[in-house]
C-alpha cells in the first residue's frame, strides 16, 4: 500500500488538499490588488454587505476575534477599511471599506470569475459543490456542538 492509497481513504485530506490548493490558487490573483486571502474575503464581505460589527464579521467569516482583529488592524494600516462608532450601540465599531478598500472590491468579481473558469465545472456542479460544502461544514458544526 503507498502513501496516496493511504490517504485515499479519508475525506478530510481530500477537503484539505482542495482548500490549499484552492488558496494557492487565489494568491497571485490577489497579489494583483494588494490582498491576502482572508483579507478578500473581508473587502468581499464587507462590499456586498455594508458596514459590519467585528462581531457579526467574525461570526460570517467563522473566525475567532482574535484572529480577526488584527487581520483587520492591517488592513485598516494599508487604507483598506476603517472603523466608526456604531451609531445604534456606542461601545462598538463598525468597520466599513475606504475607498481604497472599494477599489479592492471592485477587482474582487474578475478574481471569482477567473477562480470560476479555473474550475472547469458547468455552473450547476459548482452550486453542487457549494451545496455539499455547505452541508459537510452544518454536520461538523452540530458533531462539534454535541460534544460540548
Amino acid at each position: 500500500m503507498t502513501d496516496h492509497d493511504v490517504l485515499d481513504e479519508l475525506v478530510c485530506f481530500d477537503l484539505y488538499a482542495a482548500s490549499r490548493a484552492m488558496t494557492q490558487r487565489y494568491r497571485p490573483l490577489l497579489e494583483a490588488h494588494g490582498l491576502t486571502y482572508p483579507q478578500y474575503l473581508v473587502v468581499v464581505l464587507l462590499g456586498g454587505t455594508g458596514p459590519s460589527s467585528i462581531k457579526s464579521l467574525a461570526g460570517t467569516l467563522r473566525l475567532d476575534h482574535a484572529t480577526l482583529t488584527p487581520l483587520l488592524r492591517r488592513m485598516e494600516d494599508a487604507g483598506l477599511v476603517g472603523r466608526r462608532r456604531d451609531p445604534d450601540d456606542g461601545r462598538s465599531s463598525l468597520i466599513e471599506l475606504t475607498d481604497l478598500g472599494r477599489e479592492a472590491w471592485a477587482g474582487a468579481e474578475a478574481v471569482q470569475c477567473r477562480i470560476v473558469e479555473d474550475l472547469d465545472m458547468s455552473p450547476d456542479d459548482v452550486r453542487a459543490l457549494q451545496v455539499t460544502l455547505r452541508a459537510i461544514t452544518a454536520s461538523m458544526d452540530r458533531a462539534v456542538a454535541s460534544e460540548a
